[in-house]
Parts: structure tokens; sequence; C-alpha cells
């Protein structure tokens, strides 16, 4: 596993390093979130979507639906675990077939239903700093996921 600490001092930065990071997932990526509320999961959704080339104004909070599918480059599946009583509703869901699909897979509140995610992934936890401003820890588990922290590291 591999990490890296990314400081955001605002909303530009965080819509930046969100495009970044869309421009290169690939298919069956996942990518989970992790943070309190208001600390800027789904805010990096849509910029997430709009690196992958679909409309990031068409992102909501899937709470109440648990998932989003959204076009672009790849399909994007946004789920959301917040409401969820246990991993098991998770993977009741079909979250594996959506893991092995051609699309990709962001998931906030990641850290409530991490066993049932794939051993490799991306993991992003959100630290409040500011109003506007966060501090996102970025872990890559596996070799694809690891190529792509090098990349945004090195931007």
């Amino acid at each position: 596993m591999s990490q890296s600490i990314v400081s955001l001092p605002d909303l530009a930065a965080t819509e930046a390093f969100g495009r970044r990071l869309g421009e290169r997932l690939f298919p069956g990526a996942v990518v989970g979130l992790v943070g309190t509320l208001g600390a800027g999961k789904t805010h990096l959704v849509r910029a997430v979507v709009e690196g992958l080339g679909g409309d990031g104004r068409a992102v909501s909070s899937p709470t109440f639906g648990l998932i989003h599918e959204y076009p672009a480059r790849l399909p994007v599946y946004h789920f959301d675990a917040y409401r969820l009583r246990s991993a098991g509703e998770f993977r009741d869901l079909g979250v594996h077939e959506y893991f092995e699909a051609s699309g990709v897979c962001l998931i906030e509140w990641a850290d409530r239903v991490a066993d049932c995610l794939p051993d490799e992934r991306l993991c992003i936890t959100f630290e409040i700093t500011g109003d506007f401003s966060r501090r996102v820890t970025v872990e890559a588990m596996g070799a694809k996921y690891a190529a792509i922290l090098e990349q945004l590291a090195g931007e």
C-alpha cells in the first residue's frame, strides 16, 4: 500500500484534484471515500465525474437512493453507505456485479463497508481544515492504484 497526503486549500483545488483523478480512472476502478458529513465527498464525486467526461451537475448525494448512475467516458456508479445498517445490506445491493463491470465505482462512507470492498482500490479520507479547505489522505492498494497515486503526486 502506498499513501500520499494532499492539501486542498479551497473548492477549486478540490475540483481540480477530482478532475485529474477522474481522467486517470479505468474500467473496474473502485474508489472509497471516507469523511464526516460535509467533508466534501460528494463535491469530489462531481469533479471525478467531470474528469471522466460526464456532467458533474447531475451528481447529488445518493443517501436516499443508495446508488446513482451517471453517464461518462466510463459509467459511474455512485454509492452511499451512510444509511445502511450493515455491510451485509451493502453486499445485498449486488455491489460485486458493479465492481466487476466496466464502470467506475465511487463509494461514500466506504469505511462502513470496508469488508465488502475489493482488496485493490483507492481510498480517500477527508479531514476538514477550514471552511473550504481539506487535507486528504489517498491510499492506493494495488499496482494500478499506486500508479494513479504516483501520477497525481507528480503534478
